[in-house]
């Protein structure tokens, strides 16, 4: 990435606030996969659900789910802690789950929402989020699961791609924040 380029995404990480959500327990049918950073097995997981997806008849929207589950959300900085990683998407019930595929209960609660554009491929939005909005925040992380949410305009290692980012979070210190439920 060019100097400028690199100074510009730099700028706008430096802004990006992130929406406190509430979020409610959702129902979840897909694929998982055990893996680490350093053994990371995100495409093999994508390419083994992705032409299942349609499978799966009781949806609740296209919207994809890319889920990690860390023993603890401390960890989430380890390359080499294990961790299961999702590929899903929202149903009704758990009824009728198609073979070879398993449900997620993703549980509610309290979740900084950060609305990320550019290359999947790029770290530099999760540094930004740990090391410098997290430790200057009011919040500090939860031991839930992390997830993105990847709608229509997502588009894989495209730097005009967006998604959200779902980060589990609790207040510091009992402090009381207005947050919107989803």
């Amino acid at each position: 990435m060019h100097k400028k380029t690199w100074l510009r995404h730099l700028q706008t990480l430096s802004f990006m606030e992130p929406e406190i959500k509430i979020l409610s327990a959702k129902k979840l049918v897909g694929i998982q996969k055990s893996m680490s950073l350093i053994n990371n097995k995100t495409m093999e997981l994508w390419r083994s659900f992705m032409p299942r997806r349609k499978e799966i008849k009781n949806t609740v929207s296209s919207l994809l789910y890319s889920i990690r589950i860390y023993e603890r959300s401390a960890d989430i900085e380890d390359s080499q802690t294990y961790h299961q990683k999702w590929a899903a998407v929202e149903v009704k019930d758990f009824e009728n789950v198609p073979e070879g595929m398993e449900t997620f209960t993703l549980s509610g609660g309290l979740y900084a929402v950060f609305l990320y554009k550019g290359s999947s491929a790029d770290v530099r939005i999760y540094q930004y989020i740990y090391s410098s909005w997290l430790p200057g925040s009011d919040y500090e992380l939860d031991d839930r699961p992390h997830f993105e949410v990847m709608g229509e305009k997502y588009k894989n290692n495209d730097p005009d791609s967006e998604e959200e980012i779902w980060i589990p979070v609790k207040h510091k210190n009992n402090q009381s924040k207005t947050t919107v439920t989803t």
